[in-house]
């Protein structure tokens, strides 16, 4: 099927629309945009420039994507966002393009990006993340597969937060998060593994008994963490989770909350 236009739409002439893609009233859609088949565009939408959105994504109501980044350094580099297949970006959010440092913001396939969202320029999503209502994302932020961000967060510049990582409501991240952990507060600390989004992903329970290992040998003893991932290499069954969680902590350069 073409793409069905509302009269009051505009669309760049360099702009490049899928199939059955439909835009919707007052909607904009800006120089060297890219729209995939079968996206919606909702009314008062706008794609400013250099946006490219996958197959089968909805961009909310209101929502801004490839706004100019919020970075004094900026100098009109030719910078992007890339949004994956069967994201949906909800009301007003917003999403910078990148800087020079990266080039492009991106959110992964599959993503659920809520209402008033923020995300800065050169953040960079997995697949499967999830991020509620009003939370705030600065820039540099990296949120690994199928990581769950609770409403009105807000992430400290260059901060990661692992895969399958659970952040509650209110919470203010100035360090990583480690991937498949509980964190919550202001500032941020770790409440153990997050068990019900594990078994909901499909781990398997040696996999769960090996990452709950680690976790009180890195967080709940008397090692501090670099006694703890040395332990934990050590009684740890090598795992491709634990090795991706140990891997995780000790490369982590703004260090882990406890």
């Amino acid at each position: 099927m073409t793409a069905r236009i509302h009269a009051t739409a505009l669309v760049d002439a360099s702009a490049q629309l899928g199939a059955d893609v439909e835009i919707g009233a007052w909607a904009i859609v800006g120089p060297r945009c890219v729209v995939g088949d079968g996206s919606v565009i909702a009314p008062r939408a706008t794609l400013e420039r250099d946006v490219t959105l996958g197959q089968r994504v909805k961009v909310g109501i209101g929502a801004v994507l490839g706004g100019d980044p919020q970075d004094l350094k900026y100098r009109g580099e030719d910078t992007r966002v890339e949004i994956g297949d069967d994201s949906a970006i909800r009301e007003y959010v917003t999403i910078n393009r990148a800087t020079s440092h990266s080039w492009v913001t991106k959110v992964g396939r599959g993503c659920f990006v809520m209402s008033y969202v923020h995300l800065a320029h050169d953040c960079q999503l997995g697949d499967g993340v999830m991020i509620s209502n009003g939370t705030q994302l600065a820039g540099h932020v990296v949120v690994e597969d199928r990581a769950t961000i609770s409403g009105l967060c807000a992430a400290h510049q260059f901060v990661r937060i692992g895969a399958h990582a659970f952040v509650g409501g209110c919470s203010r991240v100035a360090q990583d998060v480690p991937p498949y952990v509980k964190a919550v507060g202001n500032p941020v600390k770790l409440f153990g593994l997050n068990s019900v989004g594990l078994q909901r992903s499909g781990f398997s329970e040696p996999a769960v008994k090996e990452l709950k290992r680690a976790y009180r040998l890195l967080f709940r003893s008397e090692h501090n963490v670099s006694q703890g991932l040395v332990r934990a290499r050590a009684e740890c069954e090598s795992l491709p989770e634990v090795t991706r969680f140990l891997d995780f902590i000790e490369h982590s350069e703004r260090g882990v909350g406890f």
